[in-house]
């Protein structure tokens, strides 16, 4: 199936051509369909499967065809609410792409930067609200944005924003629109705290679901080391003095352990930059852009930081630790292996991890093979 035969508008059709797209990835061709003809939808659906424009597309062809019937000033009749400021700026950026032809506008608002050139943009007018909860409320409480023409609401990585804190703030913007909504929720996990929040927020969803969060992506060639944990450090820099990997994506599981992990690669001048949740948004931001550009070789990640990070092409994503959460594994690894790409996953086990290794291995239904270069090892081996 192609774009054209999903009814998409030429506008946006031109634009997705634009981006180099013709097929629509399955929860793009599932979910399209249902948001155009009005439903309510839940989309289940792992990172790197397209979600984002599967509900930005029909959204900006709603808009679109509403728009020819509207006078006055614009007001805001979208909102899309999600975690994290990386992940704002990306559906964001997604949404600048699709709706190039269309004339909808949009903004962007999240916390750690000045409020004031948010609030002037939202004065200008915008059809779109791209929010991330805590800021979005600090704006309401000052009267800056009036969400009462909000006709159309999506809630990306619900999971996440569980995850974060963030269920009673979305409860109370809720609270603030019109029941007749329609009202998308997409999240890579069903934990029963969402199930709940889909029982009282959508009427009637329609449910979509692809990728299951248990697989992994076939093209993704997986690798573990097991090695000691002081050994971590010698061992990533021994694999990145590897030149076929041109950019690497390595997780962390603290801030503190991103940051020394970079300073032990820029002593072994290996170019690398952190981003995580102590940084300014100045900072995560000028790492992304470097890291897209190729200007940084290495991006070293925590897990909440890591959402919304969308490189095209990534050789190699890096466990330097091993997640503890086996959903956390499959996340990771699907940044790497995109739209049919090959990629590499390498993970770091020390002796404490073999447990989280098993879980993973467990969910996945595949034992992830020992790499045969298997420089270091554990001084308490039993692979």
């Amino acid at each position: 199936m192609k774009f054209e035969n999903l009814n998409i508008i030429t506008p946006i059709l031109k634009a997705v051509y634009h981006e180099g797209y013709t097929m629509p990835t399955p929860i793009q061709e599932q979910a399209i369909p249902f948001i155009l003809e009005g439903k309510d939808l839940v989309g289940c659906a792992q990172t790197g499967t397209g979600k984002t424009a599967a509900f930005a597309i029909p959204l900006l062809q709603i808009l679109y065809n509403e728009k020819n019937n509207e006078k006055g000033p614009r007001k805001i009749k979208a909102l899309i609410l999600t975690p994290t400021r990386e992940l704002a700026s990306q559906i964001g950026e997604s949404l600048a792409a699709y709706g190039r032809y269309t004339a909808i506008k949009h903004t962007v608002i999240f916390g750690g930067v000045s409020q004031y050139p948010q609030i002037n943009a939202i004065r200008s007018g915008v059809d779109i609200l791209v929010a991330t909860p805590g800021r979005l409320l600090d704006l309401i409480n000052h009267k800056h944005i009036d969400l009462r023409h909000v006709k159309l609401l999506v809630l990306d990585e619900a999971d996440r924003m569980l995850d974060m804190g963030f269920l009673h703030d979305v409860k109370k913007i809720i609270a603030l629109l019109t029941v007749t909504r329609q009202t998308l929720l997409f999240s890579a996990t069903m934990p029963l705290e969402i199930t709940k929040l889909i029982d009282t927020m959508l009427s009637k969803p329609v449910k979509v679901e692809v990728t299951p969060v248990a697989s992994t992506v076939d093209t993704i060639d997986q690798t573990v080391y097991f090695v000691d944990r002081k050994d971590k450090q010698n061992l990533l820099v021994q694999l990145l003095r590897n030149q076929s990997i041109d950019s690497a994506l390595v997780f962390t599981r603290t801030k503190h352990g991103a940051n020394r992990v970079v300073r032990e690669l820029q002593k072994a001048r290996i170019p690398a930059q952190a981003i995580h949740g102590d940084k300014s948004q100045g900072a995560r931001e000028l790492a992304l852009k470097n890291f897209k550009s190729k200007r940084t070789r290495v991006l070293v990640a925590t897990d909440i930081a890591s959402r919304g990070i969308d490189v095209h092409e990534l050789s190699c994503v890096i466990n330097f630790d091993i997640p503890n959460i086996p959903e956390t594994y499959v996340h990771r690894i699907g940044r790497t292996g995109r739209a049919g790409l090959g990629g590499t996953a390498v993970s770091f086990c020390d002796i404490e991890e073999k447990g989280y290794l098993r879980d993973i291995q467990k969910l996945i239904c595949k034992k992830i093979p020992v790499s045969e270069a298997q420089t270091y090892s554990l001084s308490t081996a039993g692979k």
